[in-house]
């Protein structure tokens, strides 16, 4: 095993493995010191980042952080690799990859996708401020279509989230109808059933795609049960539109998910042969968080940032629609306060843009973290200019289901505004066709509307 070493002030840092020199180099944060992983001071943070800097990329594809034979994660990450593009790549350490993303443009960015392995951009995010984060993730448009499109330029997408405490179809009906009034839900209406029975999804699965065929809406529904639920109901004709799962950057993390590649690869078949979609053939939908494999015992001594990157291989493979990172979610164990949250959220955009993800966020916080809304309008607005494909959205920005804090409705309403995008285009038209826009494209402020009768019409059902 290589020992990785700088000499900064005269001191002499040693790093034993490839593993200790990137959880070093990461930024401080709390899940690290929970693993005893962080560095032990700011001196050898800095140390390690000198190290990093002068390691070729090429050692990531020699020296895997988990062992090939072990975990199938790793074996998926090494048997994909494209070595056709990542040769313009090839021949640079990490530091000199750094400087040619911030100077390379998008199509060039989008070409080396394929080549690059989560373990290169996580190592590469360590060596990155805030501001060239985004400067790159900026750069980078993956485009994905189910019935409408998500990622284009000058686009903002978000997920209507109407969780209920008790699947209420009142309650979800009620958060349904504020989203699409406020022009949510065009990457996906997407509930958090408070149970996984098969019948309790089916019955919210149902009510979505009433409402949907009902009235047009360019959109696709997810109620986010496990995989095997989905696998089971689609086998029984329900109208499943995306396939979600929680993933995870190692085999043993994805097995305390209770799912496995070749579980994910029979959802994925079954899910393409429904034809659902209208536009795209984009049928998965991923949800990840830095943290998850710690939780479970299954981090294998690699620190929290780049597992979470390993996750992004995973969901690669997938071809998905959508990607988020439920970035504060997991809880201040993990992400102590707002700036770590921060930190967590751009690093993800970034390791899951450059690998070619459709990602967006779940820009959020639980309520024991010293985190506040004003921390959700920094991270709203850094990653707007950042470029994600989508964020979350729920009504006055409290998920009464989960007991935790994201952005609101009325949130991504600012952020379109004051960067001046839009929803999707299939999705605006109709907001549009339902006379929900004003003459500059803005949402119009209703008191009675058509659309109304959705309440009407679902709470009678």
């Amino acid at each position: 095993m290589t020992a990785y070493t700088s000499v900064l002030g005269g001191e002499r840092h040693r790093f034993d493995s490839l593993a200790r020199l990137l959880a070093a180099a990461s930024p401080e944060r709390s899940g690290d010191r929970l693993a005893g992983l962080a560095a032990a001071s700011a001196r050898q943070r800095v140390a390690a980042r000198w190290a990093l800097a002068e390691v070729p990329l090429t050692t990531f594809l020699t020296e895997p952080l988990i062992p090939y034979e072990s975990d199938d994660v790793t074996r998926l990450i090494l048997d994909t690799h494209d070595a056709v593009a990542f040769a313009p790549v090839a021949g640079l350490t990490v530091g000199e990859f750094r400087e040619w993303l911030l100077a390379a443009d998008g199509p060039a960015l989008t070409a080396v996708a394929p080549g690059l392995t989560p373990e290169m951009v996580a190592a590469v995010s360590k060596l990155m401020g805030n501001a060239d984060l985004v400067a790159v993730a900026r750069k980078v448009r993956v485009v994905t279509a189910f019935r409408s499109t998500i990622g284009l330029p000058g686009r903002l997408a978000t997920r209507l989230q109407p969780n209920h405490p008790t699947d209420d179809p009142a309650g979800v009906a009620a958060a349904l109808l504020d989203g699409l009034l406020l022009g949510s839900g065009d990457a996906v209406i997407g509930i958090n059933p408070a149970t996984d029975s098969p019948k309790a999804v089916r019955d919210l699965l149902d009510l979505l795609d009433g409402v949907i065929q009902r009235y047009g809406i360019p959109t696709q529904s997810c109620v986010l049960c496990h995989v095997t639920t989905s696998v089971d109901l689609m086998e029984r004709g329900a109208p499943v539109d995306l396939v979600f799962q929680s993933i995870a950057g190692t085999q043993a993390a994805n097995a305390s998910f209770g799912v496995t590649l070749g579980l994910l690869d029979e959802a994925y078949e079954a899910a393409l042969k429904l034809e659902r979609g209208t536009v795209g053939r984009n049928v998965m939908y991923f949800e990840t968080g830095q943290g998850s494999a710690l939780s479970a015992d299954a981090h294998h001594g690699v620190d929290q940032q780049t597992v979470e990157a390993r996750a992004y291989a995973v969901a690669r493979r997938y071809d998905p629609l959508l990607v988020n990172t439920v970035v504060g979610f997991i809880g201040p164990e993990y992400l102590y306060d707002g700036r770590e949250i921060l930190r967590a959220a751009l690093e993800d955009h970034f390791c899951g843009k450059l690998l070619g993800l459709p990602m967006g966020l779940d820009i959020c916080y639980t309520n024991h973290a010293d985190a506040d809304d004003d921390d959700i309008a920094t991270m709203l607005t850094m990653l707007g200019v950042a470029g994600a494909s989508f964020v979350i959205c729920t009504p006055g920005g409290d998920d009464i289901m989960l007991n935790y804090q994201s952005a609101s409705y009325h949130d991504a309403l600012y952020l379109r505004e004051v960067l001046g995008l839009r929803p999707a285009p299939e999705f605006e038209a109709w907001l549009s066709s339902m006379g929900l826009l004003d003459d500059a494209g803005g949402i119009r402020e209703v008191e009675a509307h058509a659309l109304t009768e959705i309440a009407g019409r679902e709470l009678a059902a």
